[in-house]
């Protein structure tokens, strides 16, 4: 792999040299930057980076075999991780868009047979092909956004074999991407159809047949349960992470979205990566996560398409704790993989700097997917996924114009992706 040089950045942004895997609290304000700036990459991770003034010195200015890339005073800035993403699905559900403007909730549209049930229907007719073919235009469509890592999970399938055709389909996605993929099952996303009535029979198929199936195929390296109102409850939730625990699954949990649901607590009790969502968080919520290791993971596409609350990611800052932001890219209830229009309503929404959402989007999010030692900053050592921008005035731009392309090139692994 050949080495590469890209010199003449007007800021190198995203910096990380103390080998923090997550920031919280005040320190999320912080986003290290160098001005006029080089970014040396060998073997498709990062090596060096520093001032203009430096380069020759450092001797990374004598040719050879690399390839030199002018950023012509473009910033450099870490690709986005996006933590918590549907984007295996089959079609699109735009007609419940039109009935979300005539007025119906998202809670009644599942209750009349839509919703996710409507797109478990529409994916038990597909072939893994056909998915995969859908999925990777979504995969290419948020690379060209400037998403370079990306958590996927199951839970439009709703039955075993449905289950596991979603998930080898995202091994698939993550064998033949260039970004990096995690996989999460999501069995416990609604209940399925044939078990209307009887969720506590899906919950034994769920716990006794999904969950031995995908760890015996190793198809997963999380689980997810929608613990909600309407959902799955807390003492439900806490046997299926129970179950995924012994196939070496971490929870990562759908809570606090729709209700006081209780999904904090029990995500906190079964030591889940993130909880996400939070839109009906409470302040005994911030309490719980107080010492805990789960990362509250805010999806402000998601309320900003059902046009409900946001989560209080400014109250969750202001205590101390650490922040992810994700895009919850989905047919229901956020058809958008857009990670710079999330920072943008993190901002304009929930009140967020601009170097708060733009940390809570990179390497926030990194740590909520169990990849910040890899990805989500600037670092010697890691992983060489970032992108460099037109000529912008200033970081507070990306999230200012909010429909604003700025990403003119894109690299990952080290490789410039076209």
């Amino acid at each position: 792999m050949t080495a590469l040089l890209v010199k003449n950045i007007s800021r190198l942004a995203g910096i990380e040299r103390q080998g923090r895997l997550q920031l919280a609290g005040r320190d999320m304000s912080v986003m290290e930057s160098i001005e006029d700036a080089f970014l040396y990459v060998e073997g498709g991770v990062i090596a060096d980076f520093g001032p203009m003034s430096d380069l020759v010195s450092r001797g990374y200015d004598c040719g050879g075999d690399v390839m030199t890339v002018d950023a012509g005073g473009g910033m450099v800035l870490p690709s986005f991780c996006d933590s918590h993403t549907h984007i295996v699905y089959a079609g699109s559900r735009e007609h419940e868009f039109v009935d979300k403007i005539r007025g119906l909730s998202y809670a009644e549209i599942a209750r009349r047979g839509g919703g996710i049930l409507n797109s478990a229907d529409r994916l038990h007719e597909m072939t893994e092909d056909e998915l995969y073919a859908q999925a990777m235009e979504r995969v290419r469509e948020i690379i060209s956004k400037g998403t370079g890592a990306v958590e996927i999970k199951s839970g439009y399938g709703l039955n075993t074999a449905d289950e596991l055709k979603m998930l080898r389909v995202i091994r698939r996605i993550r064998e033949t991407a260039p970004l990096r993929v995690v996989s999460t099952f999501l069995g416990a996303h609604a209940v399925g159809r044939e078990y209307a009535g009887r969720q506590s029979d899906y919950v034994d198929l769920v716990v006794n047949e999904m969950i031995p199936a995908v760890g015996r195929e190793q198809l997963a390296d999380y689980i997810d349960v929608f613990c909600d109102e309407g959902f799955f409850t807390p003492e439900e939730t806490a046997r299926i992470l129970e179950a995924g625990a012994r196939w070496g699954m971490r929870p990562k949990i759908h809570g606090q979205e729709l209700a006081d649901s209780g999904g904090v607590r029990v995500a906190v009790e079964h030591d889940a990566l993130s909880v996400d969502h939070l839109e009906s968080m409470t302040e005994a919520d911030i309490e719980l996560l107080r010492g805990s290791s789960t990362i509250p993971t805010a999806l402000p596409g998601t309320s900003f398409f059902l046009n409900m609350p946001f989560a209080p990611g400014r109250r969750i800052i202001d205590s101390g704790l650490p922040l992810a932001i994700a895009s919850d890219y989905n047919p229901g209830s956020t058809p958008s993989g857009d990670m710079k229009f999330a920072v943008s309503l993190a901002c304009i929404k929930m009140r967020l700097l601009p170097e708060e959402a733009l940390n809570a989007a990179t390497i926030n999010s990194a740590c909520a997917m169990g990849l910040s030692r890899d990805y989500g900053s600037i670092s010697v050592g890691k992983v060489a996924n970032f992108y460099i921008t037109r000529h912008i005035p200033s970081l507070d731009f990306i999230p200012y114009a909010y429909t604003t392309p700025v990403i003119s090139r894109i690299f990952l692994r080290g490789e410039e992706w076209r």
